[in-house]
């Protein structure tokens, strides 16, 4: 049996001959230049920005700020990658505001995000209580969003077009207070589906615009795919033709700004192939910035957003908070501003 020493005893240590330095000898990371201004009543939205402290993610969100500012201010793309949600907090009319104003250039989303658009510009409500409906087997069966969103796809597809331009066409070819084309009639026996609200569409507002927007699927995640009129061929066609058409936008990304809003896998997957297929075919895309916006940072952005595509130049930035809150915020720091 092994045996060891009896454990040695230790006192307290004696602090008598510290050494120290004077203060401001010491180089710090706080000074009062960089403190929060406090906010009086009657200031401008534009004093309250100028007020933040100029520390963590006060200072990220203004250096966010200024390179959207200098990409359109330069004629550089501004990209709005975004997930479902941002449409289900009632961000679709900030978006489209950004889209008419010049500043967000190009749209690309996951599949999710074309379900609540149509949903909300066609009866001005969207999101339905999936814990419930699921008990009764009835999540994702509302028949105007399974036949009217496959057909816009199969019907576009055929014509050429991808998923984002396809829903898009078909909203912004609706006169408000009309069901949508291909409705089969079924829409005309309820006054409440009647489409009213095709203003606060982002894909019928870029296709009025003529801005990119693209849709990127993955099949058997959205519930349109459990309807009948869903068409693989024609999801697959679509969503490809979308990736190459935003391969396109990110290949002219030098100088821009791409955002990353509240999509945890998807969109970062879909940027990283983009970006690569841009640099595979010889295109300069290196200097630009990157930002990830979420109320929690996963890894996919974290590295497919933030870190590898800005690896040897540019910067990027991660905002941490709610999308109702920060994105609006953002918003409307640029507009401000710019």
């Amino acid at each position: 049996m092994l045996k060891f020493d009896t454990m040695k005893k230790y006192k307290p240590i004696s602090l008598s001959k510290i050494r120290t330095y004077p203060l401001l000898r010491r180089k710090s990371k706080v000074d009062l230049a960089s403190a929060a201004i406090p906010h009086m009543s009657g200031n401008s939205f534009n004093d309250f920005i100028h007020g933040l402290p100029d520390i963590l993610a006060a200072r990220d969100l203004t250096a966010v700020i200024q390179a959207v500012i200098s990409a359109r201010k330069n004629k550089r793309p501004v990209i709005l990658g975004m997930g479902a949600h941002p449409v289900k907090v009632g961000l679709s009319p900030i978006i489209i505001d950004l889209m008419k104003k010049g500043i967000v250039t190009a749209i690309a989303t996951n599949g999710a995000c074309i379900i609540h658009d149509f949903e909300l510009s066609f009866t001005g409500q969207t999101s339905e209580d999936v814990a419930e409906e699921l008990c009764k087997g009835t999540f994702g069966m509302a028949k105007e969003t399974g036949e009217y969103i496959n057909k816009a796809i199969n019907t576009g597809v055929k014509k050429g077009l991808g998923i984002g331009k396809s829903l898009g066409e078909m909203i912004q070819n609706s006169r408000p207070g009309e069901s949508p084309p291909h409705s089969g009639g079924f829409a005309e026996e309820n006054e409440a589906t009647k489409f009213k609200y095709k203003d606060m569409s982002i894909f019928g507002t870029a296709y009025k615009l003529g801005l990119p927007a693209t849709v990127h699927v993955a099949v058997g995640t959205d519930i349109i795919h459990m309807h009948p009129q869903a068409d693989g061929r024609s999801l697959g066609e679509g969503s490809h033709r979308d990736f190459k058409l935003f391969a396109s936008v990110v290949s002219d990304l030098e100088g821009g700004v791409y955002i990353n809003l509240g999509s945890a896998v998807i969109m970062p997957e879909v940027f990283l192939k983009a970006l690569t297929v841009a640099r595979n075919l010889g295109n300069k895309v290196e200097n630009f910035t990157t930002v990830n916006m979420d109320f929690i940072q996963h890894y996919r952005p974290h590295q497919n957003v933030l870190k590898r595509p800005t690896h040897k130049k540019g910067c990027s930035y991660a905002l941490t908070g709610h999308h109702e809150i920060m994105f609006p915020l953002l918003a409307a720091a640029v507009i401000e501003k710019i």
